[in-house]
């Protein structure tokens, strides 16, 4: 099936409905040279992806607003927050199950992830087959650096702007983690970069493509071998 926006109810009706993916991303900054949807173009890419090459699979359209506070400082960035993302994700997956008989979350940024897990482990408690797949290509690159940049090059070369390219912060996340949940990524990275886009290409950003693909079908295979509860 592969787009769930391009069928009609009777084309959805009468096929398998093994499982819908739903993208997750973020309307964030993403340095100078990247998009702010940077993240949901990533996401949405991988899950149709990853459904064009397993039947009875659909990906459904993005949830586009994610749970980005530590780039507020920026202009552009629109957040919903991890509560109200759970809370949507907890009743799209309610959902989502009446119809489907499993749900994969691709998640697209990193900032959704607590938001993601929550939501997985209250549907999974009501029995409702669910799963997350967290697009995170790359390493040490966190945002907007070479592995993203790359991968938009990839996908849709025409919205990265390299001459506007720059390094940001270069340090490892992990070292910055507690000042970027306590005082946002401007603290840290006035341009926003964490990492160094320049040597990007759109070769390394197939590979890094092919990866996650692969990654999003290990996932989505484990969750559809994992047996739906019988309900008394």
């Amino acid at each position: 099936m592969t787009n769930l926006c391009d069928l009609n109810w009777l084309q959805v009706e009468g096929a398998a409905r093994r499982a819908v993916l739903v993208p997750l991303g973020s309307l964030e900054q993403h340095g100078p040279h990247l998009p702010l949807d940077t993240d949901t173009r990533i996401a949405v890419a991988v899950a149709r992806g990853a459904a064009a090459s397993r039947g009875g699979v659909a990906a459904a359209p993005p949830v586009a607003f994610g749970s980005s506070g530590e780039h507020a400082a920026f202009a552009g960035t629109l957040s919903i927050g991890t509560s109200a993302l759970c809370s949507l994700l907890v009743e799209l997956g309610r959902d989502a199950t009446r119809d489907w008989k499993a749900m994969l979350l691709v998640n697209g940024h990193g900032g959704n992830v607590d938001a993601v897990s929550a939501a997985v482990d209250c549907l999974r408690g009501e029995g409702r087959p669910c799963a997350a797949f967290h697009v995170a290509p790359g390493s040490g690159d966190a945002h907007a650096g070479l592995s993203e940049t790359a991968l938009l090059l990839h996908l849709a070369p025409e919205v990265v702007r390299l001459d506007l390219a720059e390094a940001g912060e270069r340090s490892p996340v992990s070292e910055l983690m507690d000042r970027l949940r306590s005082d946002g990524v401007r603290s840290v990275s006035a341009n926003g970069v964490l990492g160094d886009p320049r040597a990007a290409t759109a070769r390394e950003g197939r590979r890094l493509f092919e990866e996650l693909i692969a990654g999003c079908l290990a996932s989505l295979d484990a969750l559809l071998a994992i047996p739906k509860p019988v309900h008394a």
